[in-house]
């Protein structure tokens, strides 16, 4: 392993870089993997192949991964976890169809609308889970 800061070798895995005194991964000038210089840009190193890129602070979404989840596995196909992300055109779509679905189940209609949305709704179950699922503003709900 080897400081992104300053890049020298580092054994173990230490908090703090005995080099330079700043956290391992905190930095964005070496490759965490062989060492070589890179980019803040820099996705992947050129010389290793190592992905050195991390999602910005910036990127993380303030809203619950748990909430998400169980929001759509408990209210998946009347939109609540969409709702709650701030979604609210899907969220509106989800809960008509939902809606529209136990209205009409007695005329077989109904099950169209609920298997449709119940497929939309274990979709958007797993990608909660795998933590994939964005926010309005696109950002990944990760924080559990």
């Amino acid at each position: 392993m080897f400081c992104r800061n300053c890049g020298k070798e580092l054994t173990g895995s230490p908090e703090i870089c005995i080099n330079c005194g700043a956290k391992p991964m905190a930095g964005t000038s070496f490759c965490h993997g062989c060492g070589a210089p890179t980019t803040p840009l820099a996705e992947i190193c050129i010389k290793c192949g190592a992905r050195v890129a991390k999602a910005l602070a910036g990127d993380i979404s303030p809203k619950s991964r748990l909430a998400t989840t169980l929001l759509a596995f408990f209210l998946g196909i009347f939109g609540a976890h969409r709702f709650y992300l701030g979604k609210i055109g899907t969220a509106i779509v989800m809960l008509l169809l939902g809606i529209a679905g136990l209205a009409t189940i007695w005329l077989f209609v109904g099950d169209i609308f609920l298997i449709a949305v119940g497929i939309w709704a274990f979709v958007d179950f797993i990608v909660a889970v795998v933590g994939r699922m964005r926010d309005k503003e696109g950002k990944l709900i990760e924080k559990w």
